[in-house]
């Protein structure tokens, strides 16, 4: 009993030690206590979208009203104050995630139809190598009722088709539809969540050369400026590509428009691959460019001119010029996520300056995140917001530490020292942006571009001193028609550029390929590497710690024994080595590309069409195959003739035909309705049991999620 005491107080003397250490370091650290407050939001919005079910509408509202009301109770104790502060702002991002979903609540279509008649007005053209991506709203379905039909719809066109089409224009064409496709499989990109969000509902292509125009009394629509600025965006890029030919024009219409649609894929695979995609997203360098050259033109041409230089602020005046410049291009690119989200970011920059504070600071980049949080919070989980805002809080905490060096050494003198530093800024901002973001491409992509420092180190200025400049004089002359002057000599930036592109990315190892990382995973790196750059006293670096550990899950992570789509079409087992091997290379080759992303594989295994493989794991004839791994063995089956068989022999069974027999040897039966219900299925097989995973189990009960489940068949029983 007195031993039980002893450590009891030990335990307790240990705890006050460790909670006064706390309270001395967050007394430290008090001037940074506010850049926490968009990552409680975060934290909130995460777990709004982790949850298996939609929660009533209530709920957040009320848990940061309860935090609101708890933290004026508690202002007189500023660690009580704190911890109800951080759970209100973890309320306001999960109740602000909740009404966005409730806000763009739309119907989604629920099936396959067509050919069917589909009218309605083109809202956005999204070119592409072999036609056109057209966007419709105001949709008229034949057969389908108005409160059934999505909002947007969106369809591909051939080039015959797409041809005299422009946004705002009313037409009526023949073309199957479908639902947005779901996840290829658990844990992998939600593009039915994506497109919710832009309350598109429905996906698929046109089935006749003959796009008919529909004359309409209502045609300029209640948003003929979105209209008028779309044709806008088209009229610009058919100048541009009329202008350069090939990939250049391509390239250069997509960072003077925001449309990519048009770059060849082995273009745009060697731009990836060579680390420089970033260069086609139009985001933070674009508009910071665009902003910065009006802002340094317009400083310098006032400066020349002594009386204004004198007696007036002309940074100031800079700084208006500069974003009343951004704003047309912001518009023009789109005016995406992304690019809003670096405009933002510009203009509270610019802010900054006319206000008389320091232009960039990890404060203006926590109000920067809570605004587009509250906004969209949607984009917290897309890979744009999170590789952006994982460069730029790491290159200001990064700055932040090393400022004082760089200017002493710049104040050190020598005609050299000025390209010296602008080299050695590029690669340093290249080399922190690249460890910052490098495990949500991870993520996100399973790639990484290993000589992505070198490729940018050319092609970051040759954007940023060539071909950015020309881009901004096209502008200006296109209002001329005069915009080949400008043209003409962006183009060879361009095609620059695309040499460093298809140069770096030939090189032996320019890309690897990784597993999956687990969601937890990425939590941990995100929450460590906050960590790391949020505080400034020496215990961030524990930081550290959590980014060790999340990049650990991706070797630890145990990928799926067994895949299959569904539709049922693609199935893939995986060998004793480790690889994917795959049913087929002609069907379901989207998701056996994503599979093979997902797994870092690089080749492409087949089944053998009969007999063993090589491992001697999976034996095969014409109506199905039998894996075996792990203890388990699983019948894959493909033909209604093999389940007399496969139900008396196998412990799993996965089969895409309908099961109509009992099974008295298997524990798990997966067959095509379930398949249907459930979408792709999962397997882990272990010697005691089988681990099924279905994506409707992943993603669970949400609005985006159609609802096709009766109830659940497969799983072990």
């Amino acid at each position: 009993m007195r031993d039980n005491r002893l450590w009891q107080a030990a335990l307790r003397r240990w705890f006050e030690a460790g909670s006064a250490l706390v309270a001395v370091l967050l007394s430290a650290e008090r001037e940074r206590w506010p850049l926490w407050l968009p990552v409680g939001a975060g934290l909130g919005i995460a777990l709004y979208f982790l949850i298996p079910f939609e929660p009533p509408l209530w709920l957040g509202p009320l848990a940061a009203s309860g935090a609101l009301v708890g933290g004026i109770l508690a202002w007189r104790r500023p660690s009580g104050f704190l911890l109800v502060l951080a759970l209100g702002m973890v309320g306001v991002g999960f109740a602000v995630a909740q009404l966005r979903t409730a806000q763009v609540a739309a119907p989604i279509l629920e099936r396959r139809l067509g050919p069917v008649e589909v009218s309605g007005q083109i809202t956005d053209l999204d070119p592409r190598p072999q036609g056109l991506r057209m966007v419709m709203e105001q949709v008229q379905i034949a057969g389908l009722a108005a409160d059934r039909t999505p909002v947007r719809v969106r369809i591909r066109l051939g080039a015959a088709a797409a041809e005299g089409l422009h946004p705002g224009q009313w037409v009526s064409l023949r073309a199957v539809l479908m639902p947005p496709p779901g996840p290829v499989a658990p844990g992998a990109f939600d593009f039915q969540r994506y497109l919710y969000f832009k309350q598109l509902g429905a996906v698929g292509y046109a089935v006749v050369s003959a796009v008919r125009p529909v004359a309409r009394d209502d045609a300029e629509g209640g948003d003929s400026w979105r209209m008028w600025l779309s044709s806008l965006r088209q009229t610009v890029f058919s100048r541009v590509v009329a202008g350069i030919d090939g990939a250049s024009g391509a390239i250069a219409a997509a960072l003077m428009t925001g449309e990519r649609g048009a770059i060849p894929k082995d273009v745009l695979k060697a731009v990836r691959d060579s680390g420089l995609a970033h260069l086609l997203a139009i985001s933070g360098l674009h508009i910071g460019l665009f902003a910065g050259i009006l802002f340094l033109g317009t400083r310098t041409g006032l400066a020349l001119i002594g009386p204004v230089a004198r007696r007036f602020p002309i940074k100031k005046w800079a700084a208006v010029v500069a974003v009343a410049g951004a704003f047309p291009y912001l518009l023009i690119t789109g005016a995406t996520v992304p690019t809003q989200r670096a405009f933002m970011m510009t203009g509270l920059v610019l802010l900054a300056i006319l206000v008389d504070r320091t232009a960039i600071s990890m404060r203006l980049v926590a109000w920067a995140a809570v605004i587009i949080l509250v906004m969209t919070p949607e984009s917290l989980l897309g890979a744009s917001f999170q590789m952006s805002f994982a460069a730029v809080i790491a290159l200001i905490a990064a700055y932040e530490v090393l400022r004082e060096r760089l200017v002493t050494w710049r104040a050190a003198g020598g005609w050299w020292r000025r390209p010296g530093i602008y080299l050695a800024g590029i690669a340093l901002t290249t080399l922190i942006a690249g460890f910052a973001t490098a495990p949500f491409v991870l993520y996100h992509f399973n790639r990484f571009a290993g000589y992505g420092l070198v490729a940018n180190l050319v092609a970051v200025p040759l954007t940023a001193l060539w071909i950015m400049p020309w881009a901004m004089a096209a502008f200006v002359l296109m209002t001329l028609g005069l915009e080949g002057l400008a043209l003409t000599p962006m183009g060879w930036g361009v095609e620059g550029l695309i040499w460093v592109a298809q140069t770096v990315a030939g090189w032996p190892g320019a890309v690897i390929r990784l597993p999956a990382m687990p969601v937890f995973g990425l939590a941990l790196v995100a929450l460590g590497g906050l960590w790391l750059c949020l505080w400034r006293r020496r215990w961030r670096l524990w930081g550290l710690v959590a980014i060790a550990a999340g990049l650990l899950t991706i070797p630890l992570a145990r990928p799926p024994d067994v895949l299959v789509t569904g539709d049922g079409k693609l199935l893939a087992v995986r060998s004793a080595t480790g690889e994917l091997m795959l049913s087929s290379r002609r069907v379901a080759r989207f998701s056996a590309e994503r599979w093979l992303e997902r797994a870092g594989q690089w080749t492409w295994p087949l089944w053998p069409e009969a007999g063993y493989s090589e491992d001697g794991r999976l034996a095969c004839d014409s109506m199905g195959c039998i894996y075996r791994a792990h203890g388990q063995t699983v019948a894959l089956v493909q033909d209604p003739r093999a389940l007399a068989e496969d139900c008396r022999t196998a412990s799993v069974v996965v089969s895409t035909v309908p099961v109509r027999v009992p099974c008295p040897s298997a524990r798990t039966v997966i067959d095509r309705f379930d398949l249907w219900r459930r979408g792709g299925h999962a397997l882990w097989l272990d010697a005691e049991r089988v681990t099924v995973e279905s994506v409707a189990d992943w993603r669970g009960a949400r609005p985006w999620v159609p609802n096709r489940e009766p109830g659940r068949r497969s799983a072990d029983r």
